[in-house]
């Protein structure tokens, strides 16, 4: 069923793509092409949130920008409470007044997860806080990510990405697009 949502609302993009984590791809997953759609964005959060119903979560945790949307609606459908981490000097932290308290069990959510780099730079926050870690979730895994805290995604996507030296893309002289918030100098964007 995700699948099919992912491609009739043309999240699913090709082309040269930087990721957020560094790597480069042919694909690249746009969530907010899906998230934009109500109805979408609630029956995604919907089924993730199914996926931890048991887990006595009390916040619901993402990362700005990619992850408000989902996380929103994972929150709704636990009835729970949603906070998110924006960056800020480039570290990630608590603004707006969001506040996490000792002890709430966190359910880390993002839309694509990667390399799970910048959810793995938010843990030092949480554990400085307090908070209990109980999982990570996202609607796309699209590599082999490892965490030290239970992870389940809805759809896993199996697309090479590759480290920029190595890019087959880069060597064709194929154009990098730089999607997302993170834009790079080089970018033709």
């Amino acid at each position: 069923m995700i699948e099919d949502i992912l491609k009739s609302t043309g999240a699913i993009k090709t082309g040269h793509f930087l990721l957020a984590s560094g790597l480069h791809s042919e694909n690249y997953f746009q969530a907010q092409s899906m998230l934009q759609y109500p109805e979408y964005a609630s029956q995604t959060g919907k089924e993730i949130a199914a996926l931890w119903k048991n887990e006595n979560i009390d916040v619901v945790v993402s990362l700005a920008i990619g992850g408000i949307i989902i996380g929103q609606e994972i929150a709704k459908h636990l009835g729970v409470r949603h906070v998110f981490l924006e960056r800020k000097n480039n570290i990630f932290s608590l603004e707006r007044g969001f506040r996490l308290a000792p002890g709430e069990k966190i359910l880390l959510a993002e839309d694509v997860i990667t390399t799970g780099g910048s959810l793995k730079e938010i843990f030092p926050l949480l554990k400085k806080l307090e908070t209990d870690i109980i999982g990570i979730t996202s609607i796309v895994l699209r590599s082999n990510a490892e965490f030290s805290v239970p992870f389940k995604f809805l759809h896993k996507i199996n697309w090479p990405a590759y480290n920029p030296e190595e890019c087959p893309l880069c060597k064709k002289g194929i154009p990098l697009y730089v999607p997302g918030t993170k834009q790079s100098k080089n970018s033709s964007e």
